[in-house]
């Protein structure tokens, strides 16, 4: 029973995190009003949660699996209770800033070395269907996140911070399968992480990721600013895009099985581009939350694609590896308030446009085309 449990932990780490950092997407004009800022403010709360975990994932998966993955993982768990809790009481808007900021500093540390941890144990030959799997769990937290803190909003937006330290405490307590630790002769170093395919990999994350999950908060803003839609409400039409990854990110990481994760990545972001630019543009409730929703499905083309391409190319230290791609990506959604909210006062049809029209162009020729099954293209 207990390495069942574990082994859930293993993948419920994938919901916690997209859970921790869009949580705050559907109520920021809440948070805004109790802390005494403007919901352009507090949008800046994403960031603070996004921005050191992007960051520190750069050496992260490296310094994790040579201090031990079921070490620093469970260790990190207890740091993201804490962090949560200190959310719930937060007094002032700058407390709440320090407490979001250690939540992604601490998850950056859980994240690349459970993904690390299932290619371990993961036959090639299907790395793209489990990697889906995982992908379906961040998905769900992705899904989960607005939903829960708009029905929370309702009461205390605080209560879904609650949530989210109660869900920490459990996987903490739990830990994870002991897997069998690299000796001495095989230290990982971050050079080995550093690689030029990796970086290129890591460009497309941020590209794709940014242009797509990252784009949660202007969904929101639209939603509220042209339709008038409530809390619950608009954290239900968010929800659509993590409902379309739980459903598909398991058939999306069979299909990069088959065509690799070149094809895929084009697949991904052609899709993805159209429908944000119809997410952005469209004067209608259900076009906003039917695009939405097949956009989750377009991004999960894009993020199992970028995981199994350096999961699967037999990267000597694979934990930083997956560490460094991980870190582009969610420093795209790290970044993506700060670059497109100015953008939305100017123009909200133009804030996106512009990232669509960049994930269109820019994606596929960042990818790396190389050859296997769901390392690259056949």
């Amino acid at each position: 029973m207990r390495g069942r449990l574990q082994r859930a932990v293993l993948y419920g780490g994938g919901f916690l995190g997209p859970f921790g950092g869009s949580v705050v997407a559907s109520v920021l004009p809440e948070i805004g009003d109790d802390l005494g800022v403007s919901p352009s403010a507090a949008a800046s709360s994403l960031t603070a949660y996004l921005l050191p975990f992007a960051a520190l994932m750069l050496f992260s998966g490296t310094l994790g699996a040579r201090w031990g993955r079921v070490r620093t993982v469970r260790i990190a768990y207890g740091v993201y209770f804490a962090a949560s809790a200190a959310c719930v009481l937060a007094p002032t808007f700058a407390v709440f800033m320090v407490a979001r900021v250690v939540q992604g500093s601490a998850n950056s540390f859980t994240t690349p070395l459970l993904m690390a941890s299932l290619a371990a144990v993961t036959p090639r030959a299907r790395l793209g269907r489990a990697l889906g799997v995982f992908g379906a769990f961040q998905a769900a937290g992705q899904a989960c996140a607005p939903l829960v803190g708009g029905l929370a909003a309702e009461i205390d937006w605080r209560l879904a911070f609650a949530v989210i330290a109660v869900v920490a405490a459990v996987m903490g307590a739990i830990g994870l399968p002991t897997p069998r630790e690299p000796g001495a002769a095989s230290t990982p170093r971050l050079r080995d992480a550093l690689t030029l395919p990796v970086l290129r990999t890591g460009v497309v994350a941020l590209l794709g990721w940014g242009a797509l999950g990252g784009l949660n908060f202007l969904v929101a803003f639209r939603a509220e600013d042209v339709f008038g839609l409530s809390p619950t409400t608009r954290g239900l039409v968010l929800t659509g895009f993590g409902i379309a990854g739980i459903v598909t990110a398991r058939a999306v990481g069979g299909a990069i099985d088959r065509v690799g994760s070149y094809r895929a990545i084009v697949i991904g972001a052609l899709s993805g581009a159209a429908l944000v630019t119809v997410v952005g543009t469209v004067p209608s409730v259900a076009a906003l939350a039917a695009g939405w929703f097949l956009a989750g499905m377009s991004a999960q083309f894009v993020l199992v694609a970028v995981n199994a391409a350096v999961l699967g190319s037999g990267a000597r230290n694979s934990s930083g590896a997956v560490s460094v791609v991980q870190a582009f990506r969610f420093s795209g959604n790290a970044l993506a308030p700060l670059a497109l909210t100015p953008v939305y006062g100017w123009s909200p049809a133009a804030s996106f446009v512009l990232p669509a029209v960049l994930l269109a162009v820019a994606a596929p020729m960042a990818m790396p085309r190389t050859r296997g099954r769901s390392g690259g293209r056949r």
